[in-house]
């Protein structure tokens, strides 16, 4: 039994926990919204001039569709590669799956500067530089572990016995995999999806190595901007992406729920 002194510790900890993650969020929401030409917390006076700034801004809405054009294609380049790998990994009895699995950590823990440089070598080799899809499937590259894991994840959980049932019935493997195996790791599928397009659109070291200033995304062009100076509307940007990934969480929470998805890691 927790006592009522534990249980206050307990509360105050993880309120503390709390406040200490969401202040950043806080601070930038604040500064968004300030009346004055420099960005301040508390901010001078409340504004939405601002956001109106960034809405009219065209070099932020191109750099804004290049980046969403860049997390489409990496969550497209990733969706069915991560899908196959997943079911396999937990799935199938493979050799080295031990190495396998280890191997799908060198994204984390080579540093990402050593990768970006590697890729910008493969892609100024193959003369494709100057072009958003190699920026795509080099976020799909390095990110790839997290929809293979989620996959993996939802597929330990499937009854194997419902294969063989369908197998039974007549249903090729075309067949079961279509109508069984994939309706029940669709939540793996789903929660990696969503993972892989919010952390595409929020790469920032990989774009910096592969794009130019024909073709700079959203984070790129932010980092461009605070070299000089940091104004409010780069605050007012900021939230937009806190925004998108709340849409995430919030789609993730509608099609798969959060209880599942925090279950299954």
């Amino acid at each position: 039994m927790i006592s009522a002194s534990q249980k206050w510790v307990i509360g105050l900890m993880v309120g503390f926990t709390i406040l200490t993650l969401s202040l950043p969020t806080l601070v930038v929401l604040g500064a968004s919204f300030t009346a004055g030409n420099i960005i301040a917390f508390p901010p001078q006076g409340l504004s939405l001039q601002w956001y109106e700034k960034i809405a009219l801004a065209r070099d932020l809405q191109q750099a804004f569709l290049r980046s969403l054009i860049v997390a489409g294609i990496c969550t497209a380049v990733a969706l069915p590669v991560g899908t196959l790998a997943g079911i396999a990994l937990s799935r199938l009895r493979l050799r080295f799956t031990a190495a396998i699995q280890v191997y799908l950590l060198l994204p984390f823990t080579i540093p990402l500067i050593g990768s970006g440089i590697g890729l910008m070598l493969v892609f100024g080799e193959w003369r494709v530089l100057g072009s958003l899809w190699p920026v795509g499937m080099a976020c799909a590259v390095i990110n790839l572990p997290f929809i293979i894991w989620s996959v993996s994840s939802s597929a330990v959980l499937l009854d194997p016995d419902l294969e063989l049932a369908a197998q039974n019935c007549g249903a090729g493997r075309v067949q079961t995999f279509v109508h069984v195996t994939l309706p029940a790791v669709m939540p793996g599928v789903i929660t990696g999806s969503l993972l892989m397009f919010i952390l595409a659109m929020n790469e920032f070291l990989v774009s910096l190595l592969l794009t130019d200033a024909r073709i700079v995304t959203l984070p790129v062009l932010i980092y461009n901007s605070i070299r000089s100076i940091i104004t409010p509307d780069l605050a007012a940007v900021s939230v937009v992406f806190i925004v998108i990934a709340l849409a995430a969480i919030w789609l993730l929470d509608r099609l798969v729920g959060l209880e599942i998805f925090l279950k299954s890691k």
